[in-house]
């Protein structure tokens, strides 16, 4: 069902009866993954009847447009445990993981991506240590098989940029895959944000906070949902959101041209006064007006970033919209 003012949807499940909140929530964002759900759903399921038999599992459908939302939907008719939340069009994986957290009833939390690279047999040992009292148990990635030479390039360059420029301490190698404390869940639906980047709003929260290193797996099937465009997208939230370093930059850069055309100013002044001319030369001037003209464009470039995402905000639009939720439909 549609949301009909901003933050309806978001907050629904956080109202749940205590009592009634099984131990573990199991999220999983899907988008476009028949090929995968058939393995994943018996292998999450062997996991939780092992590891946490008091469990439920919240699928949260990213606007498929495959079987995805069918084969769903047919396996939570055959287990009750299992949720399945479809929105109404593709909003995005950021909008998914805080759909399913938001919806989530469980005194800990575990998001897990659908593509089983993420392994879940890494569950117990997430929820081990949260029943040793962590409220954050992060996975961190040792290896990455399957990912090419320049994705890792990137991708690692990335993590320990955001390290140094962010304000808070962000984790190199770490995804979306963690487990989170119910008071932690609950505070991270309290913050408000539309433009998303979930793993630096867990960080910035603080809590205490364990790791858990697992092998990544290569995708089981089809094709990866995270195209260079989409992590560029990612990266750009990930540094607006948690660092002012870009306009830094950009006043730094201010100065050092401001520096430039002193020197320039000095060195046409002296040659006048002494050499009896100013220096002739057009490359000099052309080479000034192109790298001044460089850097408005990079400036107004990085200005954008941050005034395209002050502009998402103000307008309060729901982050969200549901168009099925099996829960609502098996009260009613």
């Amino acid at each position: 069902m549609a949301s009909s003012e901003p933050g309806s949807e978001r907050m629904g499940a956080s109202t749940a009866a205590a009592s009634a909140a099984p131990e573990l929530s199991v999220i999983v964002p899907t988008f476009n993954e028949r090929a995968v759900l058939p393995e994943l759903l018996q292998r999450l399921v062997a996991v939780l009847e092992e590891a946490a038999p008091d469990y439920e599992i919240v699928f949260v459908d990213d606007g498929s447009i495959d079987e995805s939302p069918a084969i769903l939907l047919d396996a939570a008719d055959r287990n009750a445990r299992l949720r399945v939340l479809r929105f109404s069009r593709n909003f995005g994986h950021q909008a998914a993981v805080t759909a399913g957290i938001e919806h989530a009833r469980g005194r800990a939390v575990v998001v897990i991506d659908a593509d089983l690279q993420d392994p879940p047999e890494v569950i117990p040992e997430l929820v081990a240590k949260w029943r040793e009292g962590w409220e954050v148990v992060s996975a961190v990635r040792t290896e990455r098989p399957g990912e090419s030479a320049l994705r890792l390039f990137l991708i690692r360059t990335f993590y320990r940029v955001l390290k140094r420029i962010a304000s808070v301490d962000m984790t190199p190698d770490v995804g979306d895959f963690r487990l989170l404390d119910r008071r932690v869940a609950d505070a991270l639906n309290r913050m408000p944000e539309r433009n998303r980047y979930v793993r630096g709003l867990i960080r910035w929260l603080g809590f205490r906070h364990a790791e858990v290193g697992y092998k990544r797996a290569e995708r089981f099937a089809g094709e990866t949902k995270y195209p260079y465009t989409k992590l560029v997208r990612l990266a750009l939230d990930g540094v607006t959101a948690f660092s002012t370093f870009p306009l830094q930059l950009v006043a730094w850069m201010g100065f050092a041209v401001f520096g430039l055309s002193l020197l320039l100013a000095a060195y046409g002044i002296v040659g006048r006064l002494f050499g009896g001319a100013t220096p002739p030369g057009w490359t000099s001037v052309f080479v000034a007006v192109a790298l001044l003209s460089g850097i408005q464009l990079v400036a107004l470039g990085i200005l954008g970033a941050y005034v395209s995402r002050i502009f998402e905000e103000v307008k309060g639009r729901p982050l969200y919209v549901i168009a099925t939720d099996t829960a609502r439909d098996r009260e009613r």
